[in-house]
């Protein structure tokens, strides 16, 4: 009968079968306390395997800035010797990942840190195939580290099955599939060895660990359960140990995939300010009673935040009824929030409870802050040992630091010692002085008058953001 359709017809009933989302086969679930069928994970890599892809890229390398920051032509003829590739073109980049199909058509999951620099994408379905497809970016999350890439196979594809991770306990068996070293459609088993696992704000959500072998190669790969559903997606590993992986929970995942494919990013709240935890020496120090929350270090000019009335060295507690312990537990609370919405947010300030209405805003485009070479300044030795020097604010240090512009003028730190108190408390050259022990200051007279034998609390601005320094001086 498709024979005596017109051709445009054909074409059209075949786009609209392959647009059809496949049926994802699962493995029958094995009950709790029951054995383990002896070819469960023979039958986990028939299932699964077929829905992997290996994905290659290659980044080309960029022109070097005609500005550059060495103008000096010793300097050039010194690098000529002590750099054998000085002068020479580079070469690509290339690296390997993996990602997985969620859709008949070619849309595929994987890491976002595996995309995010590359200029050229190439998806291969089957490590034996010599054939590959190049893939477009659908959308990009760096927050959650996920991204969404696209091919054309002009065929309809296997795909793999969501499953939860809101119910996963420790000791679980899972696998993890990827193309570690570029050993293209891997499988390692092992078992979900912790849950809500936090690595120094390498993510937003917390994560999931295992001890299945996961190697460079296996980012955006899935991590799956005994029926073969995708669990989490697997991101990181501790270089320092053995059997120590970690997946994005795929729950979390699911919660922006419809905004990624539909937008290409994901918007999240904002209200603008700069926050840091603090402990219960710096709580003493600023009177606070307690050390649970997140401290405002600065507000952002006319933002949500300023709009509503918070201010540096606000305490912030509680956002829309949820407790908030730390700075984490406030930036996931925020970035959760539609924008648009107003939530109560409550602060201790000067000993007393507040609560501020404040409208979460959209979070701007961060922008990237560049470094500066090396040089030597002199200035104001700062007293009782503390280890830094300062000096006014002039247009030529601004330059120099690369600093932003400012509405008012305040002293800038132009040298720390290495090993001294400035230096353990993460003071740092370039860094602007806003205040020592809650003053403002706005010179390099001002800010050694206000400091003090003992304890300071020193708040910062650093390049893009604001933070709350303690220095104790040498008695």
């Amino acid at each position: 009968m498709l024979k005596k359709l017109p051709l445009h017809l054909i074409a059209a009933l075949a786009t609209l079968l392959m647009a059809l989302p496949a049926q994802a086969r699962t493995l029958e679930k094995v009950a709790k306390g029951q054995p383990l069928p002896a070819d469960r994970f023979v039958e986990l890599a028939k299932l699964v395997n077929p829905a992997v892809v290996n994905i290659s890229t290659t980044s080309m390398p960029k022109r070097q800035n005609p500005r550059r920051r060495h103008q000096d032509p010793f300097f050039d003829l010194f690098e000529q010797f002590a750099n054998p590739y000085y002068g020479r073109p580079q070469r690509p980049a290339q690296s390997l990942g993996t990602g997985f199909i969620i859709k008949s058509s070619g849309l595929i999951i994987t890491n976002n840190h595996v995309v995010e620099k590359a200029d050229v994408i190439k998806v291969q379905l089957d490590e034996n195939s010599k054939e590959s497809y190049e893939a477009e970016v659908i959308g990009r999350d760096p927050k959650t580290d996920i991204a969404l890439i696209k091919i054309d196979a002009k065929k309809k594809l296997p795909v793999i099955e969501f499953g939860s991770s809101q119910d996963l306990e420790v000791g679980e068996w899972v696998a993890a599939f990827g193309n570690p070293y570029g050993h293209g459609h891997t499988m390692t088993k092992g078992i979900i060895s912790a849950i809500g696992r936090e690595i120094d704000e390498l993510n937003l959500f917390p994560f999931l660990q295992t001890d299945a072998s996961i190697n460079p190669g296996n980012s955006g790969g899935p991590l799956v359960n005994l029926q073969g559903q995708v669990i989490g997606v697997n991101t990181a590993i501790d270089a320092r140990a053995q059997g120590i992986g970690f997946a994005i929970p795929i729950d979390n995942v699911k919660s922006i995939l419809k905004e990624l494919e539909s937008k290409g990013k994901v918007e999240r709240g904002y209200i603008g300010i700069y926050m840091t935890d603090i402990d219960e020496r710096a709580a003493k120090e600023l009177d606070l009673k307690s050390s649970d929350g997140a401290l405002v270090a600065q507000v952002m000019a006319d933002s949500p935040a300023e709009k509503a009335g918070l201010q540096p060295y606000d305490l912030i507690y509680e956002v829309a009824g949820k407790k908030v312990e730390n700075t984490r537990d406030l930036s996931t609370a925020v970035a959760a929030t539609p924008v648009g919405k107003k939530v109560k947010v409550k602060v201790f300030r000067e000993g007393k409870k507040k609560t501020l209405n404040v409208k979460v805003g959209k979070h701007p485009e961060s922008q990237s802050v560049a470094t500066r070479g090396n040089k030597t300044y002199s200035g104001q030795k700062a007293p009782f040992e503390l280890g830094f020097r300062i000096e006014d604010w002039s247009s030529q240090l601004q330059s120099e630091f690369e600093l932003p512009p400012l509405k008012s003028k305040h002293p800038i730190v132009t040298d720390v010692m290495r090993g001294s108190t400035a230096a353990r408390s993460g003071l740092a050259p370039g860094d602007v002085v806003l205040d020592v022990n809650r003053k403002k200051v706005k010179s390099a007279k001002d800010l050694i008058r206000r400091l003090k034998k003992g304890n300071n609390v020193i708040r910062v601005l650093k390049q893009d953001r604001v933070a709350i320094l303690y220095l104790q001086s040498e008695e």
